[in-house]
């Protein structure tokens, strides 16, 4: 069978008493599930200030896109400001696995509070936190600047320039890429269109409603 090729498997059958059939079984199914959806290092993701979409890539290979909202105040690092930042960062942290869709956080808390999308007046933080961290100098104060990837309940703004430095996504989409990213996981902010990437040519090949019009 396949999970005798696995050595977290093989180390674990060792482990169980007797060894039988029952038991292996068990084993078995805990660890299958166990690896279903993991976050995985080798995903990541292209985010386009420009077409306000995001690109998850897996080695380099486009996977999905999602819509995004990035700062209605530009782009930039300087300090204090509430611009999203361009260049390459990768996942510092990840909070609030777990958490049910539109879970309000405050600090990096969670309130006990769960709001509904578009909910009127309100704008939180909500259902997940991707910590990022630049790894440009040009972007080093990313963490200190508390630049997340994370949900927003103003979903209706989802597509435009609409917050104050992050990203925001919708919260169904923002859980999906939490399950998909792990600590480590690249982040590649970019000016232009990802009609311009590698990845994003090839993902237009499979869905030609992806990208922008011609011109645009």
């Amino acid at each position: 069978m396949l999970y005798f090729f696995n050595p977290h498997f093989q180390e674990a059958l060792l482990r169980v008493p007797g060894r039988s059939l029952t038991a292996l079984a068990a084993v078995a199914a805990v660890l299958t599930l166990a690896s279903c959806g993991n976050s995985d290092p080798r995903n990541g993701v292209i985010i386009s200030v420009k077409d306000q979409k995001m690109l998850l890539v897996r080695d380099g290979a486009p996977v999905k896109n999602y819509a995004v909202s990035t700062s209605k105040f530009g782009v930039g690092s300087r300090r204090g400001s509430k611009y999203t930042p361009l260049g390459q960062m990768e996942v510092a942290r990840k909070i609030g696995g777990g958490a049910p869709s539109g879970a309000v956080f405050k600090s990096r808390r969670r309130t006990g509070e769960v709001i509904k999308p578009n909910a009127p007046g309100r704008d939180p933080i909500v259902s997940r936190i991707i910590w990022l961290r630049g790894k440009q100098s040009k972007n080093s104060n990313t963490y200190a600047r508390l630049i997340y990837i994370h949900g927003t309940p103003e979903e209706r703004n989802i597509g435009q320039p609409a917050s104050y430095g992050c990203i925001r996504m919708k919260s169904r989409d923002v859980i999906d890429l939490y399950r998909r990213l792990a600590v480590g996981s690249g982040v590649n902010i970019i000016r232009g269109s990802l009609a311009r990437t590698n990845a994003g040519k090839a993902y237009a090949t499979r869905d030609v409603r992806y990208l922008p019009a011609a011109g645009s």
